[in-house]
């Protein structure tokens, strides 16, 4: 986050100055990556956003989990 002094990169890139709140991983992190430290630890796989804009990111794919109706959590990674 200090590194772009607080400001969600996507919004600074389309010209908006938006305090960013979330480290976003620019390759996702799932099961087959989880344990590599050049996807989770790599400096440049990182982003700080803001929350909008990590939501409309993640709106992007399937979502990682279901919750039946009997409130069970199924990971789908």
């Amino acid at each position: 986050m200090a590194h772009v002094n607080g400001l969600c990169e996507k919004c600074l890139a389309r010209g908006l100055i938006v305090p960013a709140e979330i480290v976003h991983h620019k390759i996702w992190i799932n099961e087959k990556n989880i344990t590599d430290p050049s996807v989770t630890l790599n400096f440049e796989n990182l982003e700080a956003v803001c929350r909008n804009c990590h939501a409309e990111e993640h709106s992007k794919r399937k979502k990682r989990f279901t919750v039946s109706a009997d409130g069970k959590v199924t990971a789908r990674w």
